[in-house]
């Protein structure tokens, strides 16, 4: 089976770790095109059609007709250009997937494309949280993933070094509890907890960002309810993650895991400002606390959240596709 992914962008980087996986543990073929760099990132890409010259869209024409299955990430569709070709121009005898990441315009009007798949009678429908399940219902989930015995995903070797760090990385401050974040890291230091500094990472290219979260202590995502990429991320790295997410979220990350109990969910839950508060402060004043809530961390992902695992369930669903 040949699966083309197509994406106006790479949403969080997570599209070409979909690849490497397929490519790796399932023994289909997989291929990523993309359209736009947005954020300076720097995530790796497959082919990326501003940097594709005569022999490249070459490739990209035969990928177009060689594809079983076409996999649009985000808000693309068959009629996006990818450079002078029109994916409706190659859907006969193809499956479709349409895969949500949470893009604003998605979270802002779900029902536009609910209403866009009904009158398509497109019923491959993937999402990148539990959350958005119920913004597009009939829908499956599919978790992200990263590369968790890649370098950059490994816990860091040593003692951690003074002064402690609590990194945060939103992609948007206005969607991530970032001013909840700042005023809950001052009145820490009011109080006089052990000295640490916050560190607020954006628009820093992928893997600084990777490395700053590797330096921390805490790494604290958001209190949406649901998770974002950074926490898994981090909790590869061996980091305690404070993150809110709420029940329904828990219960589907439970499943997914193989786990008896919500309780082995290593994320520390942290729903409102004040049980930010009360955990960073936990956390930063008991050193065993954060080494053991660390180490969790990270054999949860190496035992429950694999690459693997992923790659799994994903070629699974393409079997179903209709």
């Amino acid at each position: 089976m040949n699966i083309l992914m197509l994406a106006v962008n790479d949403p969080a980087g997570t599209a070409i770790e979909f690849q490497k996986a397929l490519n790796a543990h399932s023994g289909r073929a997989c291929r990523l095109i993309t359209l736009e760099t947005r954020y300076n990132f720097d995530y790796e890409a497959d082919i990326h059609i501003p940097d594709a010259g005569p022999e490249r869209l070459a490739e990209v024409e035969a990928l177009f007709r060689g594809a079983d299955v076409l996999h649009f990430h985000m808000t693309a569709d068959e009629r996006l250009p990818f450079g002078p070709f029109l994916p409706k121009d190659f859907m006969a005898g193809k499956k479709i997937v349409h895969h949500h990441h949470g893009h604003p315009d998605f979270r802002g009007n779900p029902e536009k494309y609910r209403k866009k798949y009904r009158d398509l009678g497109r019923k491959n429908l993937l999402v990148s949280t539990p959350d958005l399940l119920r913004l597009l219902p009939g829908a499956r989930w599919q978790p992200n993933l990263v590369p968790v015995d890649a370098p950059d995903y490994l816990p860091p070797a040593g003692e951690e070094a003074p002064p402690l760090r609590v990194a945060h990385s939103p992609t948007r401050k206005d969607l991530k509890n970032t001013d909840d974040f700042i005023r809950v890291c001052g009145e820490l230091r009011d109080e006089g907890v052990p000295a640490f500094v916050s560190d607020i990472i954006e628009l820093t290219p992928h893997r600084e960002c990777l490395a700053r979260k590797r330096r921390a202590a805490v790494v604290f995502d958001h209190m949406q309810g649901y998770y974002g990429v950074s926490s898994l991320e981090a909790l590869s790295q061996g980091r305690p993650v404070i993150a809110g997410l709420d029940d329904f979220n828990l219960e589907h990350v439970r499943a997914f895991a193989e786990v008896d109990r919500v309780s082995d969910v290593p994320w520390v839950l942290a729903r409102t400002p004040e049980q930010l508060k009360d955990r960073l402060r936990a956390l930063l004043r008991d050193k065993d606390l954060r080494l053991e809530t660390g180490r969790r961390s990270r054999a949860f992902m190496e035992k429950r959240w694999s690459p693997e695992k992923g790659a799994e369930r994903l070629a699974a669903f393409y079997e179903t596709l209709s």
